[in-house]
């Protein structure tokens, strides 16, 4: 039988793999069909084979410029700013950055250089460290007719899962068969089909949450949900990060590991792009599974239902990369489930702004996903000693039934955590960002928090949950 030449067998010639393949593969089989060697065919077929390119330098520094659609008023957000601008010139020095911008809920994140929380970043290839580990982070809003909101808290509360980890063994949720399928055929995520469905009807830790309130226009019930894709998502990060770090090696060693990147014309970058893909789908679900089960809990009946990103990649039309750090996506088209609707979450005793994306300029095509911070969380934390939590949390959450999935009170997620409400709103207005159309009044909030004895149960009798 006549060998055929196949992709890793250039591989294993030491060959770097690339959209090349498909030539030298067909100029290979095509000699073995003329009766060459195999080790010709070979040859032949490596001999297409690009040569390496010279190792790209970095940006001098003020080169790119960025958008800053942040003005401090305070002491604090002036340090907040100057962070976040450091970080943005150097990230601006990366090789294929093309263009960059801060949200007014800007605030920096991980080490030197890395992108902010609120920062939006134009470039010709994917970097990973652009969109977090947290990938795919999104907020779902859906509004129900003829429910009150006290049942439909109790109802999520019941049907969702905080923390680490996934579901039990007996509590765990399907995701569809088609979509596993692709988990399954993707080269990053291959191996990840078990922890997708361990994690399939999960909301994570931190600042995730399930917001229950009534829309300030009619008064109608609405649930919102803010996570991301877990698990499955934090691997293909950690997958991307390794990717990304080998070309950095050989393209751009200047360039900060925390900014390298994969190159989108390869078949590594063919496979990542479609792995952000899968995962969007599975984050969309995920969020749909819990709002049809806490419904079907109180028999509500769903009225509309929208949801979008802000952790995530979106490729635009004149085929650059959009990475959002905390950014929501604004411009025409950046999506086939899009709407022109946005969320502006800002804390849980706060209304859920809901806008219209103004597509931007200064905001390359992005409005603010929240309202940001100002400290770390442990420098909030730190601001707080002295003074008992459930004193804090009795101040700030007056007025409405909040809780923390685990129990244990979380200063560093309570409203005085973020950065003032109405500093923000009129950062939007100042610099056009996006218009508030409606809001959702707020009744009640699930967020993560710390493990330990739910505390709102000795607040008050618990209330049934409806079957």
């Amino acid at each position: 039988m006549t060998r055929i030449l196949n992709g890793q067998d250039l591989i294993d010639a030491g060959a770097r793999s690339g959209a090349w393949f498909k030539a030298a593969l067909a100029a290979g089989d095509a000699a073995l069909g003329r009766g060459a060697s195999f080790e010709e065919a070979l040859a032949l077929a490596l001999s297409f084979q690009p040569p390496l390119p010279s190792t790209l330098p970095l940006s001098a520094p003020g080169e790119l410029p960025f958008h800053v659609n942040l003005y401090p008023d305070t002491p604090e957000e002036e340090e907040n700013a100057a962070a976040v601008k450091r970080a943005m010139r150097t990230l601006m020095r990366t090789p294929m950055v093309r263009a960059g911008a801060v949200m007014p809920d800007a605030c920096p994140t991980g080490v030197e250089g890395s992108i902010p929380v609120g920062g939006v970043v134009l470039s010709e290839a994917i970097h990973p460290g652009m969109h977090s580990a947290d990938v795919c982070c999104s907020v779902m809003m859906t509004i129900f007719r003829e429910v009150d909101p006290a049942p439909l808290l109790e109802a999520i509360q019941a049907v969702t899962h905080f923390g680490p980890g996934g579901r039990a063994p007996g509590d765990q949720i399907q995701p569809e068969a088609g979509l596993l399928a692709r988990f399954a055929e993707n080269a990053f995520l291959k191996d990840q089909t078990r922890i997708a469905t361990e994690h399939f009807g999960t909301q994570g830790d931190g600042n995730h949450f399930a917001y229950v309130g009534r829309l300030a226009s009619s008064g109608e019930t609405v649930l919102v949900t803010h996570h991301g894709s877990r698990g499955p998502g934090a691997r293909l990060f950690a997958r991307g990060m390794e990717a990304a770090e080998r070309h950095r090696q050989r393209l751009s060693p200047e360039t900060l590991p925390v900014n390298a990147w994969i190159p989108p014309d390869t078949r590594e970058g063919d496979a990542y792009w479609e792995a952000l893909q899968i995962l969007r789908a599975w984050t969309k679900a995920n969020h749909e599974i819990l709002h049809e089960r806490a419904a079907a809990r109180v028999g509500a009946q769903r009225v509309w239902r929208f949801w979008n990103e802000h952790n995530f990649v979106f490729r635009r039309s004149d085929g650059l990369f959009a990475h959002a750090k905390g950014a929501t996506p604004a411009f025409d088209g950046w999506a086939e489930d899009a709407t022109e609707l946005t969320l502006i979450p800002l804390n849980m005793a706060q209304p859920i702004l809901i806008a219209r994306g103004r597509n931007a300029p200064n905001g390359l095509g992005f409005s603010p996903h929240g309202a940001g911070r100002n400290l770390s969380r442990t420098a909030h934390r730190r601001k707080m000693e002295g003074r008992a939590p459930e004193e804090v949390f009795a101040e700030e959450t007056r007025g409405i039934d909040a809780r923390f999935f685990s129990g244990a009170i979380d200063l560093s997620e309570l409203p005085s955590a973020y950065k003032d409400v109405g500093s923000l709103r009129r950062h939007i207005e100042a610099y056009d960002l996006a218009e508030i159309v409606d809001q959702v009044l707020p009744y009640g909030c699930v967020m993560a928090g710390d493990a330990g004895e739910p505390f709102w149960r000795h607040k008050k009798k618990a209330e049934p949950v409806l079957a």
